[in-house]
């Protein structure tokens, strides 16, 4: 267990490290006012009427970085420093946070792909660790029949949040390409402020990264565990 426990605290350091510089750059960049003196929200609603899409809702939520877009209730959900905020890096969530409407309304593939597994992985992803543990307990390094099942189906469950996590990057990285090229191609910002929204939103993209990293690097350690100890 003490390699799984380094392994986690790795992982959990580089996440640290990584949304500490998100939440510095988010920082700089609600500086950097836009020129055009539209709000978040302002943003979002106009990149949805480019697109064609009006049965879109924008709203305000409260916190910090807890914008979505929520496909349910067809809702872009703006956090409290994105949607009356009138800079670079309001623009860019709110922006990105509106591509992912576009890929709803699109059919985007990733996107479908991933909604598809939110029922599963909100189910197993929790539990996946304590049966895998829960099947090694029962002898599933010794190749115990029963032992070694239970183990096995914590994998499957493991592995859907690990498949999740990937599906992931393709939509949130295209979510952050529309949003950009849509910034660019309208004029909504400047070149100073576009260079703004690119560097917040590469930063977002590497906490699903670091995210996708470490679900592998789980699935692996226990896949080890389970079958390393197998003739």
């Amino acid at each position: 267990m003490m390699g799984y426990y380094i392994l986690i605290g790795a992982i959990a350091l580089v996440s640290w490290l990584v949304s500490s510089r998100l939440k510095s750059k988010f920082k700089h960049y609600s500086k950097v006012h836009l020129q055009n003196g539209m709000s978040g929200a302002e943003i979002a609603e106009k990149m949805l009427a480019d697109h064609g899409i009006r049965n879109v809702k924008v709203i305000s939520t409260a916190g910090m970085l807890t914008d979505h877009y929520n496909p349910k209730n067809k809702t872009v959900n703006l956090s409290e420093g994105v949607y009356s905020q009138r800079n670079a890096a309001a623009a860019a969530v709110a922006a990105h946070e509106c591509g992912h409407a576009v890929q709803h309304a699109t059919a985007y593939d990733w996107l479908t792909m991933r909604s598809k597994l939110v029922p599963v992985v909100s189910v197993t992803s929790g539990m996946s660790t304590w049966v895998v543990f829960g099947g090694l307990v029962l002898g599933a390094a010794a190749g115990v029949g029963f032992g070694y099942w239970v183990a096995i189906a914590g994998l499957v469950m493991m592995g859907m949040a690990t498949l999740f996590s990937f599906i992931t990057l393709p939509v949130e990285y295209d979510a952050s390409n529309r949003a950009l090229a849509w910034l660019k191609s309208k004029n909504v910002v400047t070149q100073s402020e576009y260079k703004g929204s690119e560097d917040a939103l590469k930063w977002a993209a590497r906490t699903y990264l670091v995210a996708a990293i470490g679900s592998l690097a789980t699935l692996v350690y226990w896949g080890l565990q389970v079958f390393g100890g197998r003739d």
